[in-house]
């Protein structure tokens, strides 16, 4: 099902035309036994074209086409109508999901945060899912559009060129496909190995020790080669900080750094199944051993990425981080590059030192 915003805001050329685009390339690899729907909201929303066969390519291509931007944005109106025609014609045992395209201005209807939210949940309990893809830039509600998606079971991308369409339709395409949701990490150092630790980034995606195990609350979904990568920085056990102390406990004794010399961590992991509502729970420990070893391309090259980050957010963490540093790691990293995203993410970072460069002269 896709749900397109052709309110006035989606007129420039990054925005609906380039959802045309985008959603053509889905069409290419569709079969014919999948099935395609398009709503469309502004003021109001209507059916643009009804559930048609993945082998009538040129008819949703028609439709597609036939977009035009113009009036106010209901977003709710264009939801509730899109996950009434989702349900109608729901696949069993299929990939059931809407697709929404917008750069997120909810200005008609439902507008309201908390209202949108309830909306979407009440909504995914048909096992009708949600990506959510943002357009444009300026006044695109990243943030919101995100946790939209977080409470549809499905994920957030944003899309400001073809290629980057194509990655998500084509090359990731399977992840449209929910294999796990209401996943959760947890992640326990070893107080004999670290002495203190920081998650870099997911602020928006932190649960409560407690919620955890609690399979009543929601946490992000995982599609069919979907990957996660999450960055800790740590303070070995020896090295010095300064960080804030407290005050002694009066009646408990504080807790002693005592652990398995040979573990640095345990993580686990709880997932649903796609139409389940209990978690399976899944534990890994990282020996000691692993002190050493060669770090993996990937991880190395994720790693590069979260120092620029923290370059250009100008992070109060980012303590030696620095540009020309993170590109020497990221070249370094771009062995295997089918698609050439690493090569493009090398230009964006050589681009930040020249406009760095081109600021301080």
């Amino acid at each position: 099902m896709f749900l397109v915003d052709t309110s006035g805001s989606m007129a420039p050329e990054n925005r609906l035309p380039l959802v045309r685009q985008s959603l053509e390339l889905l069409v290419r690899g569709l079969r014919p036994d999948d099935q395609v729907s398009i709503v469309t909201y502004a003021g109001d929303s209507r059916v643009a074209l009804p559930p048609t066969p993945g082998a009538q390519k040129d008819a949703i291509a028609h439709a597609l086409h036939g977009l035009t931007a113009n009036g106010g944005t209901n977003g709710a109106g264009g939801i509730t109508k899109a996950y009434e025609l989702a349900r109608a014609s729901f696949i069993g045992g299929g990939t059931n999901r809407v697709i929404l395209c917008t750069d997120g201005d909810f200005n008609v209807g439902v507008t309201s945060p908390s209202e949108l939210d309830q909306l979407i949940e009440r909504e995914r309990n048909s096992q009708v899912f949600l990506t959510v893809l943002g357009f444009g830039m300026g006044n695109l509600k990243n943030d919101r559009l995100e946790a939209l998606a977080r409470k549809g079971n499905g994920h957030y991308g944003y899309i400001d060129t073809l290629d980057e369409a194509r990655r998500v339709f084509v090359e990731q395409g399977a992840a449209l496909t929910v294999v796990a949701k209401d996943v959760k990490f947890q992640v326990e150092f070893n107080p004999a190995k670290v002495a203190a630790y920081r998650l870099m980034g997911y602020e928006n995606r932190l649960l409560r020790d407690e919620d955890f195990k609690n399979d009543k609350v929601d946490a992000g979904d995982l599609g069919s080669g979907h990957t996660v990568t999450a960055l800790y920085e740590i303070v070995p056990v020896g090295v010095s900080i300064d960080v804030p102390g407290v005050d002694p406990l009066r009646y408990q004794a504080p807790p002693q750094p005592a652990g398995p010399a040979d573990e640095w961590l345990t993580v686990k992991m709880r997932y649903k199944s796609p139409e389940g509502e209990t978690s399976r729970e899944l534990a890994s420990v990282l020996p000691g051993s692993a002190d050493g070893r060669p770090v993996a391309e990937d991880f190395a090259f994720a790693a590069a990425v979260a120092e620029w980050a923290l370059v250009l957010r100008d992070s109060p963490y980012r303590g030696a981080a620095n540009l020309p540093g993170a590109l020497v790691r990221a070249e370094a990293a771009c062995t295997y590059d089918p698609h050439g995203h690493r090569q493009a993410f090398l230009e964006l970072l050589r681009t930040s030192i020249r406009l760095s460069a081109a600021k301080k002269e």
